[in-house]
């Protein structure tokens, strides 16, 4: 784990579009741009892996959500993305996500795939329940939102992404991402057409890891596209905030959402841009996808070895 030392800074984004990369969404939900601060904590200095999620389940004989049969005659399974054969409306999502029973984390693509070989591949197909059974079994915690986003700046101060301004500084891939034509063609430019092994990319300031892109990570909030403003409207300094009490999605209203946080290998400027580090995304929290990790955080108070520490 890394040790981030606490501090303030300015939480959320601007309006992105018309930037160089910045893609067709408001990032409305990302906005009043609002001071927090936040504690020192420790934080994983990758996402969790498919080598350390197998001890856990080995250790425990956890059974994720994916694995277990949810409704009544509904089989065990996870959704998937499935590249279509040829282009298609980006107004239709299905056409590109769908449920596939026997889908899990085991096999992140449906019954037929495998980890084998995976071993530092990030962990996915994982419900919000998972990740936080597997912190709790670690000793530790899914982060906050705010913790999230502080670490995951690495020190930099209102910038776009997690390394600057530029999406390919010196023509360098700094993330997993999706080129070429989206959903159908994924051209690879990045080295990975898919999910990569975690730490293929330069780490941010503080060492740290596919922040941006790759995998999108779940944190501890539940999901209100307001509660910037709620925050803002108090006044002064946010301290160590810890989210909503309760979820709204107005896409969903009568479906609660936790957020996640970074982006992942399907994110490009054609459909979502939200491995921007101030952008914000959300998921059902018993739902299990082929693109959703996590990485865990502990408190200050706890000793990490092979750590280094950043102001």
């Amino acid at each position: 784990m890394v040790h981030i030392r606490g501090g303030e800074f300015s939480m959320g984004m601007a309006d992105p579009r018309g930037r160089d990369h910045g893609g067709s969404e408001a990032m409305a939900d990302a906005r009043p741009i609002h001071r927090v601060a936040v504690r020192g904590f420790w934080i994983d200095r990758t996402d969790v892996t498919n080598a350390q999620f197998a001890r856990f389940a080995r250790a425990t004989g956890y059974v994720t959500l994916a694995e277990r049969r949810l409704a009544e005659g509904a089989p065990p399974g996870g959704i998937v993305f499935t590249r279509p054969e040829q282009p298609v409306s980006l107004n239709d999502p299905y056409r590109w996500w769908s449920y596939v029973a026997g889908a899990d984390w085991r096999h992140p693509g449906g019954p037929s795939t495998s980890i084998a070989g995976h071993d530092r591949d990030p962990v996915v197909q994982i419900a919000y329940d998972d990740a936080a059974a597997y912190a709790k079994w670690a000793g530790k915690r899914l982060p906050t939102e705010a913790e999230w986003e502080f670490a995951a700046r690495g020190g930099l101060e209102g910038k776009l992404y997690a390394w600057g301004d530029s999406l390919t500084p010196s023509r360098r891939w700094m993330a997993n991402i999706f080129q070429g034509h989206f959903p159908d063609h994924d051209a690879g430019l990045d080295g990975y057409a898919g999910v990569a092994p975690v730490a293929r990319f330069p780490p941010n300031g503080y060492g740290l890891y596919d922040m941006s892109g790759n995998v999108w990570q779940w944190v501890s909030d539940w999901y209100r596209p307001d509660y910037y403003a709620q925050l803002a409207s108090i006044g002064g300094v946010a301290r160590d905030p810890r989210g909503p009490s309760t979820s709204f999605d107005p896409s969903e209203p009568g479906m609660p959402k936790r957020v996640q946080r970074g982006g992942s290998f399907l994110c490009t400027d054609q459909y979502c841009t939200r491995y921007m580090v101030g952008a914000r995304g959300r998921g059902e929290p018993t739902s299990a996808t082929s693109h959703v990790g996590f990485r865990c955080v502990t408190d200050d108070e706890r000793e990490s070895p092979l750590s280094r520490s950043f102001p």
